[in-house]
């Protein structure tokens, strides 16, 4: 496989569904909705040569500008604003496609050109209402805006409908972004909320709190439960935005001796970690579920019942959730509870196991998502439409990419075939973000997932070692540390 060679930049184009396709190739015919290339304009070399592996970032910045008869595809305008901000921060970006316009439109002279105005008009227009629904936190930085302003101000003379244009997308962008802070902030007040009762370790065990609720008694059915684990994934996935991808990894690539341009920002990848932690918290809760109950028979009904949750989640096409049951499982507190596990009715959860190991690089994992995928373009509902990836192999693909070869080539030309490749990873994951959870929310269930106490490790194995006693002196050792730190603690 390419990931395990270290060739990360071989040699071949990908495609992949939907408008986020970036092969730069010209569009299949009946494919393009935009302008028709009429002539040959500044980058006609995408349509007719061969696909870009490398460029100047001028002559990349001068590919994004549209002209009178000139439009960029669709997945180029995608891939190259994904990854433009690893060389040149995006309002520095915007002021120069502005600058190239105002040029070679001849925007600063008076009288305008309407006619030839006109013709461009449309096309600006259309880059920028791209640019703010692909990559809205861009518009965060009040600079954006004013450029965007700006150059509409020059043309808008010419047509008035142009005025009215702007103001629907200034609308749009402004709702879009009040949702993505509210999301943000309903994010952050979750992770919150659930750590600071975490830690209220409760001696459980020796004595029981009067009402101890738990997962089961909230939901006992399994493709229920994993259905609102699939509103959870969904709900997180759709805050995430294609840009955080790049900007996780842009302070460990200081650019070839030049300063990165995120220096002055912090990194902007609020979403991406909160969604890592969601995946911890399941993976403890899991566990935690397992260890708590004080008799063998109903912690192996526990273990039974997680498996086919496990089971759903899979059918459903929710991997990450899948992942993090599983590992939930795994972790040691949970798997030394042989006796347990004797009770428990495991055929099913080695399956499930198997199919997402580690061995050859996920290669069982990486099968399932792509008859997933398929599944997900050619579906008639969104039931079938759920692809949740396995989050952190994603990153880590995403990462090995960014390590795996240069963002500029010896010659300082961008390597833009690397980025045709990151903006593939980043917008296939686009794709499924957006598909709408057909399942209804079940209000009970998702503030249990968020809110019921977990333990931390230490009160894993507490739990796990009062359940079912230690076996050797380490084990010993390590349980009776615990009681006086926790138990004494409490």
């Amino acid at each position: 496989s390419m990931w395990e060679t270290g060739t990360v930049c071989s040699g071949t184009m990908f495609t992949t569904p939907s408008g986020f396709s970036p092969h730069l190739a010209c569009a299949e015919p009946g494919e393009e909705e935009e302008a028709p290339q009429e002539g040959p304009g500044p980058g006609a070399c995408l349509a007719d040569g061969p696909p870009i592996t490398s460029a100047s970032l001028d002559t990349l910045i001068q590919n994004l500008v549209p002209t009178a008869d000139y439009y960029p595809e669709k997945a180029y305008v995608f891939t190259f604003l994904l990854s433009a901000r690893l060389f040149i921060a995006p309002p520095e970006l915007l002021a120069r496609v502005c600058e190239l316009c105002i040029k070679q439109q001849q925007l600063d002279q008076s009288p305008l050109d309407t006619a030839k105005v006109r013709k461009f008009g449309p096309k600006i227009l259309q880059l920028l209402t791209e640019w703010t629904e692909t990559f809205p936190s861009d518009f965060r930085d009040d600079k954006m805006v004013g450029h965007l302003k700006d150059i509409i101000h020059r043309i808008a003379p010419c047509d008035e409908a142009y005025w009215k244009t702007l103001n629907q997308v200034l609308q749009k962008l402004s709702q879009r972004l009040a949702l993505m802070s509210q999301g943000e902030e309903s994010i952050v007040k979750v992770s919150l909320n659930a750590s600071s009762i975490s830690d209220k370790l409760v001696a459980f065990k020796t004595k029981p709190p009067p009402i101890q609720k738990d997962m089961l008694s909230i939901c006992n059915d399994p493709y229920t439960l994993a259905q609102q684990l699939t509103h959870v994934e969904l709900e997180h996935l759709s805050h995430i935005g294609p840009e955080e991808f790049v900007q996780a990894f842009v302070q460990k690539d200081p650019l070839d001796g030049t300063q990165p341009c995120f220096s002055d920002q912090k990194k902007k990848t609020t979403n991406l970690e909160a969604y890592v932690r969601w995946f911890n918290r399941l993976c403890y809760l899991v566990a935690t579920e397992i260890c708590m109950p004080a008799k063998k028979k109903q912690r192996a009904q526990v273990i039974e019942f997680f498996i086919d949750v496990a089971r759903e989640c899979f059918n459903i096409g929710n991997f990450n959730s899948l992942m993090a049951i599983i590992s939930g499982m795994n972790m040691s507190p949970v798997s030394r509870l042989k006796k347990t596990w004797g009770k428990a009715k495991t055929a099913k959860f080695f399956i499930l196991e198997h199919q997402m190991d580690p061995t050859g690089n996920f290669y069982n994992y990486r099968t399932a998502l792509r008859g997933a995928a398929h599944r997900s373009r050619t579906a008639n509902s969104n039931r079938e439409r759920i692809v949740i990836p396995f989050f952190s192999l994603l990153i880590k693909d995403i990462y090995f990419l960014n390590e795996g070869c240069a963002n500029r080539l010896p010659n300082g030309h961008v390597n833009f075939e690397k980025f045709v490749e990151l903006a593939r990873q980043v917008g296939e994951f686009m794709t499924w973000k957006q598909v709408e959870c057909p399942f209804e929310e079940d209000r009970a269930i998702l503030h249990y997932l968020h809110t019921a106490p977990i333990f931390s490790e230490d009160g894993l194995y507490l739990a796990s070692y009062e359940s079912e006693s230690p076996e050797n002196q380490v084990e010993k050792d390590r349980w009776k540390a615990l009681r006086s730190n926790v138990l004494g603690k409490t």
